[in-house]
């Protein structure tokens, strides 16, 4: 794959390492040779990067294999999950899942990539349901303006939440912006 194919979303060997392009713009400054500006994010470590490369250059494109895969639970390696057609089980480190461990619950289902046969990147669906563990009470009057608190939800995350959400509640959370979406 050249370049000038790359676009949104594709993945790339790049540096012997699996990267994700999240945006690719072309470029003409001037009187100078055009060239590609193609930001990338290493699937494993999460580092983004921004490269320039000649509309001509290759770039190994990386066919991923996704797989329904369900959350088992979570111990000192990290989340076990089960790939739900073979029934094999495998672990992911925190460190690799960054910070899509705030998304994932004990049974949810969700897919996660493959390469050679070894799990790489767990895709998330766009908006998950959290319970609230903890929320300061909200301060009586205070209503009429927009105001917010931070809330716990069960897996750690800490989320913006409208004064009238309490323990207890389950609420929706859009996974890529980590912003409070709804109650459930």
């Amino acid at each position: 794959m050249q370049a000038r194919d790359a676009k949104k979303g594709t993945t790339v060997l790049y540096q012997n390492e699996i990267h994700l392009v999240t945006d690719a713009t072309h470029r003409t400054p001037g009187n100078l040779r055009a060239f590609f500006q193609i930001t990338l994010k290493n699937v494993k470590s999460g580092r983004v990067l921004q490269t320039r490369f000649a509309p001509d250059d290759n770039l190994e494109r990386v066919i991923l294999d996704p797989k329904p895969c369900q959350v088992l639970y979570k111990d000192s390696n990290g989340f076990n999950f089960m790939d739900m057609l073979t029934y094999h089980s495998f672990a992911l480190s925190e460190e690799v899942l960054g910070d899509k461990k705030y998304y994932l619950k004990e049974g949810m289902e969700i897919k996660i990539d493959f390469y050679e046969e070894k799990p790489v990147f767990p895709e998330l669906p766009g908006i998950v349901t959290l319970k609230v563990t903890e929320a300061p009470p909200g301060i009586k009057g205070d209503s009429v303006s927009n105001n917010t608190k931070i809330a716990v939800c069960e897996t750690g995350l800490k989320i913006d939440v409208p004064l009238f959400v309490n323990e207890g509640d389950e609420v929706k959370v859009n996974t890529e912006t980590g912003e409070y979406v709804g109650r459930a």
